[in-house]
C-alpha cells in the first residue's frame, strides 16, 4: 500500500489521515463526550476548532515525512496539497 507513488493516492491519504487524527484527538481529549456533544462544544467555543484542525494535521505531517523519505514524491505532493488546503481552512476559521 505505501509503495504506490501517485498524486491521487496522496490526495486520498491527505483526506483520510486528518479524519483519523481528529478521531484520535477526540478519544484522548474528549473521551467522555459523544461525537454530537463534542461538536456542540466546538460550536459554542469556535476558538478550539483551529486547535482541532492543527492536531488533526499532524497525521498528514507524519504521512508526508514517510513518503518523502521513501522517495514517493508524487504521493507526498498530494498529501502536501491537502495539508495546505486544511491549513487555509483553519486560518479562515480563526480570522473570520
Amino acid at each position: 500500500m505505501f509503495k504506490k507513488d501517485n498524486f491521487i493516492f496522496g490526495l486520498v491519504l491527505g483526506l483520510i489521515a486528518p479524519a483519523i487524527g481528529f478521531l484520535i484527538y477526540k478519544l484522548i481529549k474528549f473521551r467522555m463526550y459523544s461525537l454530537e456533544e463534542m461538536f456542540q462544544f466546538l460550536k459554542a467555543n469556535p476558538n478550539l476548532i483551529t486547535s482541532f484542525i492543527s492536531v488533526s494535521l499532524l497525521a498528514n505531517a507524519v504521512l508526508f515525512t514517510v513518503f518523502v523519505n521513501g522517495r514517493r514524491d508524487k504521493t507526498a505532493k498530494g498529501i502536501f496539497v491537502l495539508t495546505v488546503v486544511y491549513a487555509v481552512v483553519a486560518l479562515a476559521f480563526k480570522f473570520w
